[in-house]
């Protein structure tokens, strides 16, 4: 996916720290991602486990709501980083200026850690659909993410809306998947839908247009779900 390499390049930015981090280490992070709102809707808490795959522009941010005590593990998969090797150039920077950081470049189909208290994947569930990535098998994707997670741990998949009833018809085109596809894909590994939210929701995005269409990229339509893997 050709597009994917843009969206990774922007994807670490590097600014003002506080606390554990140093200086360079902390996130600058644009309004319209709305950083602290995703993260709180995760339910982080100091200590947490949590998997960032394809990690980007919200790895620092979820290192510092998971703390010195916590973990991230910034998962950017071999496919992405023989496709885009700065994404993982960049992450490897975090990581060697936040020791609660953890990379790897394993292939999409590798297991997961074990004991995670959360998984994250923003705007990259899509492209589990598409060629550079195998595709991967996305069920046994979502079953490895369940796996991983201990009893009441939260799966959170944050993508760009495609039209309803599209299924994964645009995930290559317009780089966007139909909600309810998601949905339909992550209740069949055994998770319940625990809360969705409409915060980066946009109603003046038609869905027809790719990403990073000048009119639309930054302000698409997004989606936000929150899966729990039952007690």
């Amino acid at each position: 996916m050709r597009k994917l390499g843009l969206s990774l390049t922007l994807a670490i930015s590097i600014g003002a720290g506080t606390g554990a981090f140093s200086q360079s280490a902390a996130p600058t992070l644009d309004p319209a991602w709305k950083a602290p709102e995703v993260v709180a809707f995760i339910g982080l808490k100091a200590g947490d486990k949590v998997a960032d795959i394809v990690a980007g522009r919200l790895t620092a941010s979820l290192a510092q709501a998971v703390g010195p005590s916590g973990k991230v593990y910034a998962v950017e998969t071999a496919e992405v980083a023989k496709a885009y090797p700065e994404a993982l150039k960049h992450m490897k920077t975090l990581a060697n200026q936040s020791p609660n950081v953890i990379v790897s470049a394993e292939p999409v189909a590798s297991a997961l850690p074990p004991g995670l208290d959360a998984v994250f994947i923003r705007q990259n569930y899509h492209d589990l659909y598409d060629k550079f990535m195998g595709p991967a098998d996305v069920p046994a994707f979502n079953k490895a993410v369940f796996a991983a997670l201990k009893p009441g741990g939260v799966y959170v998949v944050l993508d760009h809306a495609a039209a309803a009833g599209s299924g994964v018809s645009a995930t290559d085109t317009l780089h966007r998947i139909d909600p309810a596809r998601v949905k339909a894909d992550v209740l069949a590994a055994g998770f319940k839908l625990d809360a969705e939210s409409s915060i980066l929701a946009n109603t003046a995005d038609d869905h027809t247009k790719n990403v990073f269409d000048p009119s639309v990229r930054g302000h698409t339509d997004q989606f936000l779900f929150r899966f729990k893997k039952p007690n």
